[in-house]
């Protein structure tokens, strides 16, 4: 096992990875950039180590400082975490080079599955439903628009690279399909450096599906049930939950083979995840292949809190080269779970990302609920990243139990000093569609006028307690707290 290991990102999964390594006795070596010296991740490491500027093409993204860095500080392995260069070949590649341990799956199963037609022929020669579409070998506008026709409308133009809806474009009718695939290929040039396109057939009003997929080295590969992804804004999830609401036992069984195959056909190791569209209307649903992401996925708490395994011991035995830690027979779902992300962004406002002080930062607290987060009271959101503050995790006995105690768990999350969309999140799991499991990828649009009208005041004593707060945060030399006599001192406060 490794003795020491460098996280390489920031943030709350640079936490998370921290608190496994802790259990297992593994050191830590943390990184950091000029906007994060006094982050949580840099507290909580046994060591740090600063690699750059704020902004992440100079610090998060630089491979060559991170690698430098590992070897500076000794370090075994190197876990990429999510996002930056967790799913960056290249990077893994470079890792093995240097003697390092990439903690992920190999470099080839990544470049595999990097380019979405190469990930869709695979997958239909291995036989994994894929959905109905083409992709074109002449990429002139011309090709792709008769390669539409063929497969009628609507239709999706979709980037082979990258991911996040980026450059994806919906065509409804011939006249705009021009108009779409130069828009497309222009948005996936300036993204992903790369203008290759394809086409499919819309799936109207899919709902997302996700299987939690782990494999090792010695032959096993096993499916850790499915995640529920969609109430999703702009290809982006919001809410995750398992088990999903619409899976039967044989779609679930169904599901999971698929998933099992398309790893298999990769030659996969580590954690993995296979998202499907699932398509409700017919006589029976079916689902299709979607991508497959490399790597931990934000949601994986999820999975954790249904199976009762850690993922991240289990990434770190199988990059050390054992076997996976369970069976595939001993795996069963126990209740329900659902993550909700807290961001500092303003709903009402378009969704703008909010950066600032947290002045007060209180998280729910109780049986069945989980915080993931790389923030404390104090800390600043910085403008540079990703404005995730927090994963709050719920579980219960039974879906409508996991809501219940989601939505308690969502009125006693106080953070005051940045705007952040926990209102909205609590009017999500009250909304009568979302009780009732009446889900697909496009009801978070639908829904979100009212999600997002009249939002409440605050309490008046919590607006108080902030200002006191705020206050004592920064003492005059006459005041209580530069004496050390605030009454307030101890921590707690009560209204």
């Amino acid at each position: 096992m490794f003795s020491k290991i460098l996280i390489a990102n920031r943030g709350e999964i640079a936490v998370r990875v921290m608190r496994t390594c802790r259990e297992m006795g593994i050191a830590t070596v943390a990184v950091y950039s000029d906007a994060d010296r006094r982050a949580r991740h840099v507290l909580e490491a046994d060591e740090a180590v600063h690699i750059g500027p704020a902004a992440a093409a100079e610090s998060y993204l630089d491979a060559g400082r991170i690698l430098a860095a590992a070897l500076a500080t000794s370090a075994d392995a190197v876990h990429p975490g999510y996002g930056f260069l967790s799913e960056n070949a290249a990077f893994a590649a470079a890792c093995a080079e240097a003697g390092l341990v990439f903690i992920g799956p190999p470099p080839e199963a990544m470049r595999a599955m990097g380019s979405k037609i190469g990930a869709r022929r695979l997958m239909q020669a291995s036989g994994v439903p894929v959905v109905p579409g083409e992709t074109p070998a002449d990429q002139s506008t011309p090709a792709l628009v008769d390669a539409l026709g063929r497969i009628g409308r609507p239709a999706l133009i979709k980037p082979s690279s990258g991911g996040g809806g980026i450059g994806m474009r919906v065509v409804a009718d011939r006249d705009d399909a021009e108009q779409a695939i130069e828009g497309a290929r222009r948005d996936a040039e300036h993204a992903f450096g790369d203008g290759t396109l394809y086409v499919e057939r819309l799936v109207e009003r899919p709902r997302h599906v996700e299987i939690q997929i782990f494999a090792d080295a010695h032959g096993h590969c096993v499916s850790l049930f499915e995640r529920e992804c969609s109430i999703q804004r702009r290809h982006q999830k919001v809410m995750e939950e398992s088990p999903s609401p619409a899976l039967t036992p044989e779609l679930r069984t169904r599901m999971g083979e698929a998933a099992v195959a398309a790893a298999r056909a990769v030659g996969y190791q580590n954690a993995g995840t296979v998202e499907f569209l699932l398509d409700q209307h017919g006589d029976a649903p079916s689902f299709y292949f979607l991508e497959m992401n490399t790597r931990l996925q934000v949601e994986h708490p999820v999975t954790e809190l249904v199976t009762g395994l850690d993922l991240v011991r289990a990434q770190l035995l199988v990059a050390a080269g054992q076997p996976l830690p369970f069976r595939a027979e001993r795996l069963a779902q126990r209740g329900h779970a659902i993550e909700l992300r807290v961001y500092a962004e303003d709903p009402a406002a378009g969704f703008l990302p909010q950066a600032g002080s947290l002045l007060l930062y209180r998280e729910p607290r109780g049986p069945g609920i989980r915080v993931d987060s790389g923030f404390a009271e104090g800390d600043a959101v910085p403008v540079h990243y990703d404005p995730l503050v927090a994963k709050l995790v719920v579980s219960g006995e039974t879906r409508q139990a996991a809501l219940a105690r989601a939505d308690r768990a969502l009125r006693d999350f106080v953070v005051l000093g940045i705007t952040t969309n926990i209102p909205l999140l609590r009017r999500l799991v009250q909304h009568p569609e979302v009780r009732a499991g009446r889900l697909d990828t496009g009801l978070l649009d639908r829904i979100l006028p009212g999600l997002t009208a009249d939002a409440p005041d605050l309490p008046v004593p919590v607006v108080a307690v902030a200002t006191l707060h705020a206050t004592r945060s920064t003492p005059s030399a006459s005041s209580p707290s530069a004496s050390g006599s605030d009454p307030w001192g101890a921590g707690g406060w009560r209204p």
